[in-house]
């Protein structure tokens, strides 16, 4: 019988034990103390993570291996081999939930292909906590990740994601590198229509939390948050 892999939340931004435990329920953090198998994309930070779980094993005993974007897909299934023996492990992200925009997604994947078990556990998703208090469309949303860097490439884009929006009814989200906050607010404002909605959700969970939604017209004439270097998620929907 081979192990489960428990896909393990973790929070978004940095904080204590106290912090872990308010956006993580008990049985949640009860799990994820006993595991003695852990995949995280960093082994120190997931040494971080499991220092505040509060582990019931001491942590040096418990073996971290790394899956990151520049780990081959050829190591997949050596990940995957002490679960196919017969250990639980324990998938966490940098932050978040893992496998939503994470290489985790790829262990996931694997797992079901060799008919591992896969459990999911409740936790923050700055995704979905964005889209709940933007106002916007629920019931039909896309994620896009990161758009480009380019100026020039990335309105374009958003004026792809807005007229999608429009035709379909749909919530548009997606990312950005902290640093590059200010400059896709801006193009944001600038490319979409007076009439479109704009989101931005910055810190979510954290002290400094902030979520603002706006049409672009309004979005021109207001202050706009301090946004660099904040984790952010933005949303637009079209009318």
């Amino acid at each position: 019988m081979s192990g489960v892999l428990y896909l393990i939340p973790n929070t978004l931004g940095e904080g204590d034990a106290d912090a872990l435990a308010h956006v993580l329920p008990e049985p949640v953090r009860a799990q994820a103390a006993a595991l003695g198998y852990y995949i995280g994309e960093n082994a120190k930070t997931t040494r971080a993570f499991l220092k505040k779980v509060g582990t019931v094993r001491p942590i040096q005993e418990i073996e971290i291996r790394e899956l990151n974007v520049n780990t081959p897909p050829a190591e997949i299934d050596k990940l995957l081999a002490p679960i196919l023996a017969g250990a639980d492990a324990g998938l966490v992200s940098e932050a978040g939930c893992p496998a939503v925009a994470d290489p985790g997604a790829l262990l996931v994947r694997r797992a079901h292909q060799r008919g591992v078990k896969v459990v999911p556990f409740v936790g923050p998703s700055s995704i979905l906590l964005a889209l709940m208090a933007s106002g916007m469309n629920g019931q039909s949303f896309a994620f896009n990740g990161y758009l480009p860097v380019d100026a020039a490439e990335r309105g374009k884009r958003l004026r792809e994601l807005e007229q999608l929006s429009r035709k379909a009814n749909q919530t548009q989200i997606f990312i950005e590198t902290p640093y590059r906050n200010r400059q896709m607010l801006d193009t944001l404002i600038a490319s979409c229509a007076p009439s479109t909605l704009i989101c931005v959700a910055v810190d979510l969970t954290l002290p400094g939390e902030t979520i603002v939604t706006r049409t672009a017209s309004d979005w021109k004439k207001a202050a706009a948050p301090e946004l660099h270097k904040r984790p952010a998620i933005f949303l637009l929907l079209a009318s």
